[in-house]
């Protein structure tokens, strides 16, 4: 029998599991959960976990909302999701918001009455791929590229598999599999997720251009009518994806942005203003400052991936270098030490030694060997296929993640190990604009990130007067 869930209320024993011992529910309770709440609604278990893990990294934040009204492991959202979820499962609102099985459930059921929707047959339910679209919509998103964007996430967690740990210290997975997500109408939506499909950010090439609405920022000519001092980190509480949402939605009552937005996973990077206007995220720093967001949240220390911090500290130190910003924390700070704010990202789990070393280009200490390697500059996921030598100067790296299909090079110094001197690194896809990271580095450059599964690569770098340049190749 077919389950009808627009507006319909499935039955409480449903719910509660009926005839399973208390015992096995007490030992893992969200992983009950998620259990109880895929069989309930024919949810595939695994798409729903890494729903949830991508939205929140399973982490209700005890009823507390996101920065766009989100609430719970399942990120419920006021006036969108949140708002469905107390008709179809008439549990209490505050339930909703801060009851972590309820919280799910309730994700659960927006779910099925999306793919209900969408007319998905009992035997579709059963193949996670047929769900992409109502992924998508579950989004909320306000564009067909930002829900491609979101739903493209949790299909890739879903793919690499999830090992996550709860606030209350309970291990939930999910296996890696091959998944084909049917995107339907979200296949001809640009796709934000991929670089190599977009326009390039003209400040920063290694990141994608993705503007803001104009509400959320006011039109300048920095640095001539305000010189540009100060870098602002800033923490999104919320998702990559939703963040970018939020900036691209306006009018508000609080017009909100920040220059450019990084990814947890993989340090992906969107610019979303141009460095010469003025963002509105830091208050009386707007005008003096390049605002970078980072997803996640300031409670919980697993969004702070050391790909992130190695590709915004790239991005930190590209900024400081073109505007003569001295790489230090008086003129990089995070948004609790803006004057006169009432924030406190990024909070204390923000690794600030860590980043300051990764801005700075080298990691403390000034010995006789490079203390970084290829594989640790571009992060999780990327293997060497390709180096050369820059004499006695360095060595210039062409990685690749199979994962992703994304190249990375990296130039790491062997001279002048910490101290800043000449240093570049280059990527260009056939086709493609170049992606340049060069100043001067105290071990390395880059990572220089581009998508490029099936295309032809030109790379290379330089190290002081020593430089490489390839033909294009790895074509494969």
């Amino acid at each position: 029998m077919r389950m009808i869930l627009t507006g319909a209320v499935i039955p409480l024993a449903m719910l509660a599991g009926a005839g399973q011992p208390a015992s096995a529910a007490a030992a893992d309770p969200m992983a009950d959960a998620f259990a109880k709440a895929a069989a309930a609604y024919e949810v595939p278990r695994d798409l729903l976990v890494s729903v949830a893990y991508s939205e929140t990294h399973l982490d209700g934040h005890k009823g507390q909302p996101s920065a766009d009204d989100g609430y719970g492991v399942m990120h419920l959202v006021t006036a969108k999701t949140l708002d469905r979820a107390v008709t179809l499962t008439k549990k209490p609102l505050s339930a909703l918001k801060a009851d972590d099985a309820a919280n799910i459930a309730g994700g659960a059921a927006v779910l099925r009455a999306y793919a209900d929707e969408l007319k998905l047959t009992a035997a579709a339910r059963k193949d996670a791929g047929k769900w992409y679209q109502a992924v998508a919509k579950y989004s909320g998103a306000s564009s067909p590229e930002v829900a491609r964007l979101y739903a493209d996430t949790v299909y890739d967690m879903l793919g690499e598999g999830i090992r996550a740990t709860t606030p209350g210290g309970e291990t939930v997975t999910v296996p890696a599999r091959a998944v084909t997500p049917d995107r339907g109408q979200y296949a001809k939506a640009d796709d934000l997720g991929n670089p190599g499909t977009l326009a390039a950010s003209t400040d920063y090439p290694s990141a994608v251009w993705v503007p803001a609405h104009s509400s959320n920022y006011a039109v300048s000519n920095r640095p001539a009518s305000d010189a540009i001092d100060r870098i602002v980190i800033h923490v999104t509480q919320g998702s990559y994806a939703g963040t970018i949402d939020w900036f691209q939605t306006g009018p508000r009552p609080n017009p909100t942005s920040a220059h450019y937005v990084v990814r947890s996973s993989d340090g992906a990077i969107t610019q979303m203003v141009r460095e010469k206007d003025r963002a509105f995220h830091a208050g009386n720093y707007n005008r003096r400052s390049v605002g970078i967001e980072h997803e996640g949240f300031v409670d919980n220390a697993t969004w702070f991936t050391d790909a992130m911090y190695r590709s915004s500290a790239a991005l930190t130190r590209n900024i400081a270098d073109r505007y003569g910003i001295p790489k230090d924390r008086t003129h990089i700070i995070g948004h609790v030490e803006v004057p006169g704010t009432d924030h406190t990202d990024p909070g204390r789990y923000w690794d600030w030694t860590k980043y300051m070393q990764y801005v700075t280009g080298g990691s403390g200490g000034g010995g006789g060997t490079n203390p970084h390697t290829p594989e640790e500059v571009c992060g999780s996921g990327y293997k060497v296929i390709d180096s050369q030598a820059l004499g006695t100067a360095g060595t210039v790296y062409l990685l690749y993640n199979s994962a992703n299909g994304y190249n990375c090079v990296a130039t790491l110094k062997k001279i002048s190990l910490g101290t800043a001197s000449d240093t570049s690194a280059f990527l260009e896809v056939k086709d493609k604009t170049r992606i340049v990271d060069s100043g001067k580095f105290e071990y390395y450059a880059g990572p220089v990130r581009a998508a490029a599964a099936d295309k032809c690569v030109k790379w290379g770098g330089s190290v002081g007067t020593s430089t490489y340049e390839s033909p294009f190749e790895h074509c494969g």
